[in-house]
């Protein structure tokens, strides 16, 4: 349904239709600004990065070939936008952290081999408000280095199909799924510390 309504908008615009812009722009704004604040990490460098994003879509449509895949267009103009804005911005880190650095733990050895991860399922109901696990949730998408960020929040958050992001990140589906994949795992790791501590 939502992809239907995107196409359409984008036919209209294509054809000239003034009217679209404004539907347009209240349709995407919300998700390219979720999408970059999450990959930029700082609400200041998302509104700044949504905004140009959203200028340098207008200024683009004329490049826009497929109307039926607007959205992964428009994701990939996000993703320029906000790498280009964490190489200048204030917020970025000194250093780029590997993943393999915060990867679960792992014990045994051989077919033996277990990831350690803590029972979410027994902590008490208090401790998973909604409100709480959301701002988790969001701090530890922010704290995976962007290559793994990007694959989930394509993935997880915009639900986009593993094609559809390959096409966005210009990775194959297999590099996606082997990112989306450690991603999770790494998400996963931090979500558990968060609620080890927690029920401390």
């Amino acid at each position: 349904m939502e992809n239907a309504v995107e196409t359409e908008l984008a036919r209209r615009l294509m054809a000239g239709d003034a009217g679209a812009f404004d539907r347009f722009v209240e349709h995407f704004r919300g998700k390219v600004f979720q999408y970059s604040r999450l990959m930029c990490g700082h609400r200041e460098d998302a509104e700044e990065v949504a905004q140009d994003t959203l200028l340098k879509v207008f200024e683009s449509f004329g490049g826009l070939r497929e109307p039926e895949r607007v959205r992964q267009w428009v994701f990939r103009i996000a993703r320029n936008a906000c790498l280009m804005k964490r190489r200048k911005s204030v917020f970025a880190p000194a250093r780029e952290l590997s993943l393999d650095e915060f990867l679960p733990a792992v014990s045994g050895s051989g077919e033996g081999k277990k990831i350690e991860i803590a029972d979410w399922s027994a902590l008490p109901e208090a401790q998973l408000l909604q409100r709480e696990m959301k701002d988790a949730l969001e701090a530890a998408i922010a704290w995976l280095p962007p290559t793994y960020r990007s694959v989930v929040l394509l993935r997880d958050m915009e639900e986009l199909s593993t094609a559809e992001t390959a096409e966005i990140l210009e990775v194959t589906a297999d590099v996606v799924k082997t990112r989306l994949h450690r991603g999770r795992l790494a998400l996963r790791q931090r979500l558990d510390e968060y609620l080890r501590k927690r029920s401390d």
